[in-house]
C-alpha cells in the first residue's frame, strides 16, 4: 500500500463523511433512522445510501484527480465496511449498548456524550475503510 494513497482517502473519507452526515442525511432520515420497526430501518438505510454514494462519490474524484489507482474490489470493500458500521451505529441502540457496556453510558445518557461517541466510532472505522481501499 502506497502511504500517499492511504494518507489522501483518509482525508477524503473524512470530508466526505462530515459533508454526508450533516449536508447530504435530511431532517426526516436524521430524526427517524433510530425509530423502531420498518420506518426506522427504511430510514436509517437511505441515509447510508446516500452517505455510501456521497463516499463513492469522492473516491471517484479522487482517483481522476491524482490518479491513485485504486482498485474497484478494495474501494467496494472499503465503503461497504464504513456502510455496515455506519448502518449499525446510526439505530443508536446498538452503539449505546455498546457505550454502556464499556462503562460509558453515564457519558451517553447524561453528559452529552451521544454525539462524539458516534463521530468517533464512524472516524474509527473510516481508518479501517480506508486501509482496505488503499491497499
Amino acid at each position: 500500500m502506497d502511504a500517499v494513497r492511504f494518507a489522501a482517502t483518509l482525508a477524503a473519507l473524512y470530508a466526505a463523511h462530515q459533508v454526508a452526515d450533516h449536508w447530504v442525511q435530511t431532517h426526516h432520515q436524521a430524526t427517524s433512522k433510530a425509530l423502531p420497526g420498518a420506518a426506522g430501518h427504511l430510514a436509517n438505510i437511505a441515509h447510508v445510501t446516500s452517505y455510501t454514494a456521497t463516499m463513492a462519490l469522492v473516491i471517484a474524484v479522487l482517483d481522476l484527480r491524482f490518479d491513485l489507482a485504486f482498485s474497484l474490489p478494495w474501494v467496494v470493500a472499503g465503503l461497504a465496511v464504513t456502510a455496515i458500521s455506519h448502518a449499525w451505529a446510526d439505530r443508536r441502540s446498538t452503539l449505546r449498548a455498546l457505550a454502556v457496556r464499556l462503562g460509558k453510558g453515564d457519558y451517553w445518557d447524561h453528559r452529552g456524550g451521544a454525539y462524539p461517541l458516534d463521530q468517533a466510532w464512524h472516524i474509527g472505522w473510516l481508518l479501517i475503510s480506508s486501509l482496505i481501499i488503499a491497499a
